[in-house]
């Protein structure tokens, strides 16, 4: 059989790699004080173990205390560090793969009201809109300064067990001196290309005196910026071969964009909705221009589209950096023929948009991302059989049926509708969020293949569940939606659960008042806006979408926006009343109590759900826990079921909606730390 291209191994100069798969440089924000301790070498030791070639961590990896941390990065400004790298490293390598480290100065890109509160730095005064700060113009003596602090990072990197350093030069401060949309510098860096790419040279020359020519030596650059006035395509192959030239570089990895802003963030870390590697071209076209290996990664988050990347020769290697958070197994399952057990990264951005929240990472589709050390993304088969019966086919559900069944156990799922799935058959209604459904797809596919036992269309009442003498039950039937119990007329209004279901087919002038500042509200604009409903988007809220990170917003909103959809903040619901064939909606202003009179054809209303748990309740009185978990056992990922009632005859839990409004992760790991023992 032909070797998989992805699958060849790789020579970075004398580092050689096992396969072509490797994931880039990211700030999960695991570290604790700067450090990568435990819980951020476990993280990268599950995907050394599931097999890729190359791992490079520290994202973004501070060099200096005028380059503080915004989104969790590592400290590698000082010596503390070094114990924390080699046991990161050593920890890695001990699984086969091979492992960098990246390094930066943030430049203007950070906060000067963090950290040490020491101005922030750029080429020049130009702001930032994504973090803010007006930067203070380098004098030469902060350049020497900034050159000496790569250089010994970098030394520090290699006592720590390194096979190579990252310099990352795209939009931080190297990429901050090329680019003229920020530079307007008049004296040696700034004016000509040569001038403005002068401190990244001088910086390579550097650090490459620091630590010789045994450290593999790369950087992460610009093949593009892809906006009007920035670095164009040809200034960015010249910056290539300017590099090449040098014979101190080993590596190229490219990426394009200006993420200067949120839609440029999204542009370069692309949540759902937007084109799957848009920018591997701009990667290939610096490869024909260069005799250095080119990485690459972009919303390269399927099998296919990275062996395309390899065998048409665009890249030497590719990344899979969010496809190894949904699953750090996805070389080992490729080399053993299970590619179509992989679990899809489907673009949720949950990570990415968590870690620019100032929250740490996590998969919104597995749950044991980031939780290595309390939750397998493998499930051991348990000792003895159990029988448990699930009832509910959303993810909760779905996951709770896995994981038993992975377990080994007989496992039976009641689904009162026709179909599997849950709240994602409305999630993924429209066009940006449709990809949510691969959530849904790819566990119905593992429960069936587990052979759980399926039974739709039925709505099941405690009696039958009891009839099949269950040894733990778990409800996972999620919530129902509601609207405002206070709000005068409310019955006059319709849930976005209607609209999205296609139970409600409105047509006309759309008042969509959104409680809160999710998802949900969106995808039901986006379906109002495609049957032609003319729709403004209400929110007590200072922004619209306001519980979402910077990259799943920009794209929503800016989708939005170009449909017309109107948006308006700081107003609440105060009643609704009928005005002959319209609706009257009264607003009131939250900061100032002004009253406002609408009328519209409908209202719509996302105020989130109320959890169908009447069956729990049933059936709490019979069981051995009443119901109860431990919550100290349940997050130290141990057995969490409490023993409170003796003449119990089985175990109960419920998780997800069923319990309280969330979101799917929360979902998912309710039912991974909930059903992981059983």
């Amino acid at each position: 059989m032909k070797t998989d291209p992805l699958l060849e191994p790789f020579a970075l100069r004398h580092l050689q790699l096992r396969n072509r798969i490797i994931s880039t440089a990211h700030a999960p924000s695991y570290q604790e004080a700067g450090h990568p301790k435990d819980r951020y070498r476990l993280y990268h030791e599950e995907k050394a173990r599931g097999g890729l070639g190359l791992t490079i961590i520290g994202g973004s990896t501070n060099i200096a205390p005028d380059s503080p941390s915004v989104f969790g990065q590592l400290y590698a400004g000082d010596d503390s560090i070094i114990p924390w790298f080699r046991a990161l490293t050593s920890g890695v390598r001990a699984h086969g793969a091979a492992i960098m480290c990246q390094i930066t100065h943030m430049g203007r890109r950070t906060a000067w009201d963090d950290g040490h509160w020491l101005p922030v730095l750029g080429p020049s005064g130009t702001r930032e809109r994504a973090h803010r700060a007006l930067p203070k113009a380098m004098e030469p003596e902060d350049i020497r300064r900034v050159i000496y602090q790569f250089a010994e990072a970098a030394k520090r990197c290699q006592l720590g067990g390194f096979d190579g350093i990252e310099l990352l030069v795209h939009s931080h401060l190297l990429g901050q001196f090329l680019s003229p949309l920020v530079n307007k510098r008049d004296d040696d860096y700034g004016g000509s290309l040569e001038n403005r790419l002068r401190l990244t040279l001088q910086v390579v020359e550097a650090v490459r005196e620091a630590v010789g020519p045994d450290l593999v030596l790369g950087l992460r650059i610009t093949g593009d910026e892809l906006t009007p006035g920035g670095l164009t395509a040809s200034d960015c192959v010249q910056v290539a071969q300017r590099l090449a030239e040098t014979g101190a570089v080993d590596f190229l990895n490219i990426l394009a964009g200006a993420p200067y802003d949120d839609l440029g963030l999204a542009g370069w870390v692309a949540p759902m909705g937007q084109p799957s590697a848009p920018h591997l071209s701009v990667a290939g076209r610096i490869r024909q221009a260069v005799e250095l290996p080119i990485l690459h990664a972009g919303a390269v988050a399927d099998i296919a589209t990275a062996r395309h990347a390899i065998a048409s020769g665009q890249v030497d290697l590719i990344g899979m950096t969010r496809a190894h958070m949904a699953d750090p197994y996805l070389v080992q399952k490729l080399i053993q023929g299970q590619e179509e057990r992989i679990r899809p990264c489907v673009g949720l951005g949950y990570c990415v948009d968590r870690v620019n929240q100032g929250k740490a990472a996590v998969c919104g589709h597995n749950a044991a991302t980031g939780r290595e050390a309390r939750m397998p993304h493998k499930i051991q088969p348990s000792a003895q059989k159990q029988r448990v019966v699930v009832v509910g086919g959303g993810p909760g559900g779905l996951e709770s049926a896995r994981v038993c069944a992975e377990r080994g156990h007989e496992v039976v799922l009641f689904e009162a509708s026709e179909g599997l799935g849950g709240q994602l058959k409305l999630a993924s209604k429209g066009k940006t969020r449709r990809q949510i459904w691969g959530v849904a797809d790819w566990l119905i596919q593992e429960v069936t293949r587990l052979d759980v036992d399926l039974r739709l269309n039925h709505f099941a009442e405690a009696h039958e569940v009891l009839a099949l003498e269950p040894d733990l039950v778990v409800v996972a039937c999620g919530g129902w939606p509601t609207l405002p119990g206070d709000l005068p007329g409310a019955e006059l209004a319709v849930s976005s659960w209607d609209v999205l279901s296609g139970q409600a087919r409105l047509q006309g002038d759309v008042l969509l008042y959104d409680e809160l500042g999710d998802h949900a509200a969106l995808v039901c604009a986006e379906v109002l806006r495609a049957a032609g409903c003319q729709v403004e988007i209400l929110t007590p809220d200072r922004a619209v979408a306001q519980d979402l990170g910077p990259t799943n917003s920009a794209v929503a909103l800016r989708e939005l926006a170009a449909k017309d959809v109107r948006f308006d903040c700081f107003w609440s619901l105060e009643a609704v009343a009928r005005d002959h064939q319209r609706l009257a909606v009264t607003m009131r202003h939250v900061l100032t109590g002004q009253l406002r009179r609408l009328e519209v054809d409908h209202l719509v209303i996302e105020n989130g759900t109320a959890p169908m748990d009447q069956l729990y309740f049933d059936l709490k009185p019979g069981s051995r826990n009443l119901g109860q978990l431990d919550q100290a056992a349940l997050l130290a990922g141990q057995w969490p079921f409490l023993a409170c009632n003796p003449d119990g005859q089985y175990l109960l839990a419920r998780l997800g909606d069923a319990v309280t409004g969330r979101n799917v992760h929360a979902a998912l790991y309710d039912a991974l730390r909930i059903c992981k023992d059983v």
